[in-house]
């Protein structure tokens, strides 16, 4: 018997929400700490699986972990056990976990060789792993497929700097091949690099570190490499896909919610995004403040023309937030196209939405209408399985606006991304419990 949530959905919720720290900065930057002997402290971590698995990850291969504080951990990766990385165990843990591919970068810069089991993770299309792999090899590294185990082996113990275009403006391919160059000889030059809030982070961690990375925050990356890097201090950025997310569950319950401590020079477009569905929200200090709205109305273009709402690499809008948006139109009044233009198979948790009587055309894997409801007509309560982590907090949101129950099955994926998200979403009223 899997976990559930049980909902009664069409409550009014309240109150105040802080927004944990940032999942996939923290993948990042827990790998970082494989590039130094010295102590490096991470705060603001979530307690969620995928970071909670790398963090284990981590003490398997010899680091040295201790939670100072319940979102604080130091790391000291003095001895690390090389031989792990052929170990049955390690293609177990590595073999589930997405993120620990982030781990080849550090691990190439440090000891000039790695190996890496096939990696797992969330089914949203074809991420592919190329853009790391080939980053790899420009700097120096050679691969080894072996069909048998099942492993990459890589070698790179002559890593030397270099000009990368990258395929690609992957983020993670992006922060994997600054941490494999930031040791190596000679300076790299990577460009169509990402430029997300959590690859600048990195970028900074690693300056404090002793890294000379220069270009941070544009798609131009100049790495000198360094003969060693020192331990640091860092605090990781809240969490903007839960930050939107909670701006979303406001205005589809009708809720006054103030969001906490958001960075909000951090969040690029997100908040004109949600503006642009007709939510009001308020800037106020560093807290979203959102009133109770009974209507939002979609903007049009300024020709009268449909909205439409598309991803793009930073800074355009964030394709983990194009579930919320959707959702979130369902009550508006207008109609929205909402393109997914990054990944494949992503808006395919329509159907479930459609069942509970909303109102959307799927025009391809790619594309949705969505004609508001204006709140005219309420969705209703079903039962359903959520496919990965961000459809899943798009059908919470759905269900928490319904009327009557809603059931979600395979909650699994959403605990994922989003930590104790019962707990805190009954702290503002809502009527959720685990089943």
């Amino acid at each position: 018997m899997t976990n559930a949530f049980e909902i009664q959905g069409g409550k009014k919720l309240k109150g105040e929400i802080t927004p944990q720290g940032a999942k996939n900065e923290a993948l990042q930057v827990l790998s970082a700490v494989l590039l130094t002997d010295e102590k490096v402290t991470i705060s603001n971590i979530p307690d969620i699986k995928d970071v909670n698995k790398l963090i284990e990850l981590l003490g398997d291969m010899g680091v040295k972990v201790e939670r100072v504080a319940g979102d604080t951990y130091s790391f000291e990766a003095g001895n690390i056990d090389q031989n792990f990385f052929q170990s049955d165990l390690f293609k177990d843990k590595g073999g589930s976990l997405r993120g620990s591919i982030m781990i080849v970068g550090p691990l190439l810069a440090r000891f000039g060789k790695a190996s890496i089991p096939k990696p797992g993770g969330d089914k949203i299309g074809r991420r592919r792993l190329d853009t790391h792999f080939l980053g790899f090899e420009k700097l120096g590294a050679q691969f080894n497929y072996n069909p048998k185990d099942g492993f990459f082996n890589v070698d790179a113990s002559n890593l030397h700097g270099t000009y990368i275009l990258l395929d690609e403006a992957s983020v993670t391919g992006t922060a994997n091949i600054v941490m494999a160059a930031v040791l190596a000889k000679g300076t790299t030059t990577l460009y169509n690099a990402a430029c997300e809030p959590y690859l600048q982070q990195l970028c900074k961690m690693l300056n404090n570190m002793g890294a000379k990375i220069s270009g941070i925050g544009s798609n131009l990356l100049t790495i000198e490499g360094v003969t060693k890097l020192g331990g640091t201090e860092h605090r990781l950025l809240p969490d903007m896909i839960e930050i939107g997310s909670f701006i979303g569950l406001a205005a589809m319950t009708g809720s006054e919610i103030t969001i906490k401590n958001v960075h909000y020079s951090e969040l690029g477009m997100i908040p004109d995004v949600f503006r642009r569905l007709g939510i009001q929200l308020e800037h106020r200090g560093d807290d979203i403040y959102i009133p109770a709205q009974e209507h939002y109305e979609i903007e049009t273009f300024i020709d009268g023309s449909i909205m439409t709402i598309a991803d793009a690499p930073w800074p355009g809008f964030t394709p983990d937030l194009l579930s919320i948006v959707l959702v979130v139109a369902i009550q508006a009044k207008g109609s929205v196209l909402i393109h997914q233009k990054m990944f494949e198979s992503r808006l395919f948790f329509v159907d479930k939405l459609l069942d509970m009587g909303a109102q959307i055309i799927l025009c391809d894997p790619h594309r949705a209408t969505v004609i508001g409801l204006d709140n005219q007509v309420k969705l209703r309560g079903i039962s359903m399985t959520s496919p990965d982590i961000r459809a899943g907090v798009s059908l919470l949101i759905a269900a928490l606006s319904a009327q009557g129950k809603s059931t979600i099955y395979n909650i699994e994926q959403i605990e994922r991304g989003y930590q104790h998200i019962d707990t805190r979403l009954k702290a503002l009223g809502a009527d959720i419990k685990r089943i």
